[in-house]
């Protein structure tokens, strides 16, 4: 990759180094008026890794991706790529190991009289 795309090796580099399947990752870098956008790709095994505990490690790869854009003089954000059934498919998925453990029905709150 040539100098002028530092931020997207920066940003491979950091995902690669934390995921189960480097080989997996890929970006699609984009400019136009805004600035840069980066797509980030990654399995969807690793996406758990990507993203962390309540969104910790995106917004951490976002907060440095920033501060490598701005010593370009660049406004840079990250976008992960997650297919649109993905989520869907995670919370069935969840609903199937765990039950519906831990969800609060109508039931449960008439029940309470609430």
């Amino acid at each position: 990759m040539e100098e002028a795309f530092r931020d997207q090796q920066f940003i491979e580099f950091l995902v690669k180094s934390i995921v189960n399947h480097p080989e997996d990752v890929k970006t699609e870098r984009t400019v136009d008026e805004r600035g840069v956008l980066i797509t980030l790709y990654v399995n969807q095994d690793d996406m758990g890794y990507v993203i962390g505990r309540q969104g910790q490690t995106a917004r951490a790869l976002r907060i440095l991706l920033k501060i490598v854009g701005a010593k370009e003089d660049a406004r840079v954000n990250l976008k992960i790529f997650e297919p649109e059934n993905m989520r869907r498919e995670h919370q069935e998925k969840k609903v199937q190991t765990h039950g519906e453990a831990g969800l609060v029905s109508d039931e449960d709150l008439a029940d309470l009289g609430i």
